[in-house]
């Protein structure tokens, strides 16, 4: 026991050594989560730039306008009353829509001539369009509702009638999860998980790669000899470190008042087995590429893409069945649904078993791989010492 706590307070002392680990490690989520924090605090799109081009100037145009300015989604950053230089003007306002509102509006709706009201979304950025555009929906069709039930009364038909004609049945709509669908609840847990992930697979690919190019790796075997010895100690630091930054990430959603209260310490524990799964993986490539630079190099072609291939954004589903198989073989994309379930949708833990499952299996095979491979380099080691050793004797 005391050479292994010898052998932890080695780990410590090589990560303390190195700055730029050190800053990597620490600097990254701290970073990160005050950076995205601040770019996403305000959590709904609000004030999108839109164009107006009113070609009728009539005081239903008017109206028109009126309601588009007071939707808190939309601001109008243009009106003009004809088309002239609009695909100009709509990158310089960088307008999310133009709505063009056509000459004669007002007489063919009175007319029940049936005009149309033009809106282009400037898809450049779907969510911005996404937002306006429906934005834009809710407002034209309050303002058609409101004129068809202004046309009705001028044609002096009954109240009540008024109301059947216009309205066969109700619709009613409610939010669940997310209720204000705030898009820093959504995105910004998800990916701080991805920061965490990626610091720890770049610093555990330094882990045994830099003691195989360092050539201190035969000191490491002299003091333990036993290969799961050797996996924990590499491993155990960065759990407890990686304790430190989870405890940073709850300080920040105080921080930033986000509502992530119920489920933490169901949330945290499996965390705990997504940080297992990731220690492996980088101990696996730290074992099999014997070279700092190049096992750096792999562990980021696999970090790299792991937000995007999660599902956490786009479904999964959606996505072709060779990119499915690779995104199941990274923990992140067992976590994240995890985390959405508990905290976002706020379910029960065995919703989370499958996901727990899955991860549990990649920390058994990169574990069993990891064992197995630096036991292979280890006799080796022990081997070439050995023939050495007696060539030397024998001389």
């Amino acid at each position: 026991m005391k050479t292994f706590l010898n052998l932890l307070k080695r780990e410590f002392k090589l990560f303390w050594g190195n700055d730029v680990l050190k800053m990597l490690f620490f600097g990254a989520p701290l970073l990160y989560g005050i950076l995205i924090g601040y770019v996403y605090s305000k959590g709904k799109v609000t004030d999108l730039p839109i164009v107006v081009v009113d070609e009728d100037q009539s005081s239903m145009s008017s109206k028109a306008i009126e309601m588009m300015q007071d939707n808190e989604i939309l601001t109008i950053s243009a009106l003009q009353f004809d088309t002239q230089k609009l695909d100009r003007l709509m990158i310089e306002k960088d307008a999310a829509c133009v709505v063009l509102i056509p000459k004669g509006f007002e007489k063919d709706v009175l007319t029940k001539q049936y005009p149309e009201i033009t809106t282009i979304v400037n898809t450049s950025n779907v969510l911005t369009a996404n937002y306006a555009s429906g934005a834009l929906q809710v407002v034209l069709g309050t303002l058609k509702v409101g004129t068809q039930i202004e046309t009705l009364r001028k044609q002096g038909t009954p109240e009540s009638l008024i109301m059947s004609q216009y309205e066969p049945f109700k619709t009613t709509f409610i939010k669940k999860n997310n209720r204000s669908t705030n898009y820093m609840y959504f995105l910004w847990p998800g990916v701080l998980a991805t920061v965490l992930q990626q610091v720890l697979l770049l610093g555990l690919a330094l882990s045994f790669a830099s003691e195989f190019e360092n050539g201190t790796f035969i000191n490491l075997v002299k003091q333990t000899k036993n290969t799961f010895s050797l996996i924990a100690v590499k491993i155990i630091p960065y759990l407890i470190m990686s304790f430190a930054v989870w405890l940073m990430y709850w300080a920040f959603t105080w921080w930033f008042n986000i509502p992530f209260y119920n489920n933490l310490g169901a949330l945290t524990l499996i965390a705990g087995v997504f940080i297992v799964a990731v220690c492996f993986i980088g101990i696996l490539i730290s074992i099999l590429i014997p070279n700092q630079l190049k096992a750096t190099e792999i562990l980021m072609v696999v970090a790299t893409p792991s937000f995007m291939i999660s599902g956490f954004t786009w479904p999964l589903s959606q996505m072709p069945q060779w990119i499915q198989v690779i995104a199941s073989g990274i923990p992140l994309t067992h976590f994240l649904p995890a985390f959405r379930i508990l905290i976002i949708e706020n379910g029960t833990v065995d919703l989370t078993y499958p996901y727990i499952i899955n991860m549990l299996i990649i920390a058994l095979v990169c574990g069993t791989l990891s064992f197995v491979a630096l036991k292979w380099k280890t006799r080796r080691l022990l081997k070439s010492q050995t023939t050495a050793l007696t060539e030397l004797t024998e001389k």
